[in-house]
């Protein structure tokens, strides 16, 4: 059958007290919706469809690119009203799936399988039975078992808060009769509103088949009200990409304690600690270990190399056997060569260090070129900012630069060379020797350090 998607997107969210519309809520790094839009779009449906109403110029602009039609929800009078909105769009589909922006959980092997499950000109609505009901539509059902109508919460009389069977909202519905069900739903309930679940009712009337496919995993279908929610929510999808990943083969020291805000790609035997974020795409290759607080964006680090603890990486791309931190920073473009070293407190930037160079202490390395075998002393900078441009430092194959020197780019130092300690170097530096630029050193014999007054 010919399937339309339509996700309802247009409410408020009064609950989360943001400016952000609750749909552009982050959850793993993107958006509530575009979490639903991705697994939309995996399904072989016609068209997807987004009804949107609060916030719409900023929903549309952050999900600019996805392949969708846009409907409007003039006022958020209810779900049955934000059904109504995408009508016009549904001319040629046979059913509809209505999904919504805040449930991002579901799986594309779900929904799949609702869509089989559902027969053709039924209404398929998703079930699932709780322990703790609470806040959830009950599912009515008749004596011989047939569901007769979904009743809201607030609208549940005692008996019916006993029942344990909800409704978890997602629906497949015949688009044949849709309008004129659509015009049957009214207000009048606890809360004012135009509830899509009342065409239930409106369906079984009129004999149309009502086929209740209940969800195993209820989590699959939680949706987001409030920040303890969002928070809830995080951890369970969190939790779902480390499993994938451990079935891959991932060692995690602690699964509750990773954090995946993009894509992450392993290689065999890596090693993850504690309280590490991948934001991004970021690619591990074979035997990689991650140390405790690591941020890594946007990087490719390459077989047996190892991110020391609290080290921040971004747009980079480290070297099989290089060796990163602790503390150390590596900012966009940069490429840090086999078994090359970055230490504590050592940030580089645009830079490409070459193999087997080592920078273990509080330098700076910017727009750089390093060759290979480079050893860079404890607090050394690349000068590579005069105030308006940035300027080059090229340094050569087996270059020692002593600690504390300062290389005001644009300078160039040759294969071999030695700088000694303390030099700021502000020409171009010869292949082999020593250079060197310093003060002659001189004592005062018999100085007299000045002493405080004596009051």
């Amino acid at each position: 059958m010919t399937t339309d998607i339509v996700i309802l997107a247009a409410g408020k969210g009064t609950r989360m007290h943001s400016a952000l519309p609750k749909v552009l809520q982050p959850l793993g790094g993107k958006p509530l919706l575009q979490h639903v839009l991705d697994t939309a779009k995996t399904l072989s449906t016609r068209k997807i469809h987004v009804v949107v109403g609060n916030g719409a110029k900023s929903v549309q602009e952050a999900c600019a690119d996805a392949p969708v039609w846009w409907w409007h929800q003039a006022a958020q009078l209810g779900t049955g009203d934000a059904l109504k909105a995408a009508l016009p769009g549904l001319r040629g589909a046979e059913r509809v799936l209505v999904l919504y922006g805040d449930v991002p959980l579901l799986t594309a092997d779900t929904l799949r399988d609702f869509l089989h499950q559902t027969p053709e000109q039924a209404l398929g609505l998703t079930t699932a039975n709780l322990k703790e009901p609470q806040g959830y539509g009950r599912i009515l059902r008749d004596a011989s078992g047939q569901v007769t109508a979904i009743r809201e919460h607030k609208d549940c009389c005692s008996a019916e808060h006993t029942i344990a069977e909800v409704n978890l909202g997602m629906m497949i519905l015949p688009v044949a009769p849709l309008a004129d069900w659509l015009a049957e739903l009214s207000a009048g309930n606890a809360q004012g509103e135009i509830y899509l679940t009342d065409v239930v009712a409106i369906a079984r009337a009129i004999g149309t088949d009502v086929w209740p496919y209940t969800l195993d995993d209820a989590q699959e279908a939680l949706g987001v009200n409030d920040p303890t929610q969002l928070a809830a929510l995080e951890r369970i999808y969190q939790r779902r990409q480390i499993q994938a990943l451990q079935r891959q083969g991932l060692r995690v020291a602690d699964p509750e304690r990773v954090d995946i805000r993009g894509a992450l790609q392993c290689g065999q035997d890596c090693w993850i600690d504690p309280n590490v974020l991948f934001i991004g795409q970021v690619i591990l290759g074979n035997r990689v270990r991650v140390g405790c607080g690591a941020v890594l964006q946007d990087v490719q680090v390459d077989d047996d190399a190892e991110i020391l603890p609290y080290s921040v990486l971004e747009g980079a791309h480290i070297g099989a056997g290089a060796r990163i931190g602790p503390f150390a920073r590596v900012r966009p473009g940069s490429d840090i060569g086999a078994a090359a070293h970055i230490g504590n407190y050592v940030e580089v930037k645009a830079s490409r260090f070459g193999a087997g160079s080592k920078a273990n202490h509080l330098a700076y390395i910017g727009d750089s070129e390093i060759g290979t075998g480079v050893n860079v002393g404890a607090g050394t900078i690349t000068c590579n900012y005069d105030g308006a441009n940035k300027h080059k430092t090229v340094i050569g194959n087996d270059v020692f630069i002593g600690s504390d020197s300062q290389l005001v780019a644009p300078v160039r130092i040759g294969d071999g060379a030695t700088i000694g300690a303390g030099s700021t170097i502000t020409k171009d530096v010869p292949a082999g020797g020593l250079t060197l630029s310093r003060s002659p050193q001189r004592s005062i014999p018999h100085w007299q350090r000045p002493q405080r007054d004596k009051k």
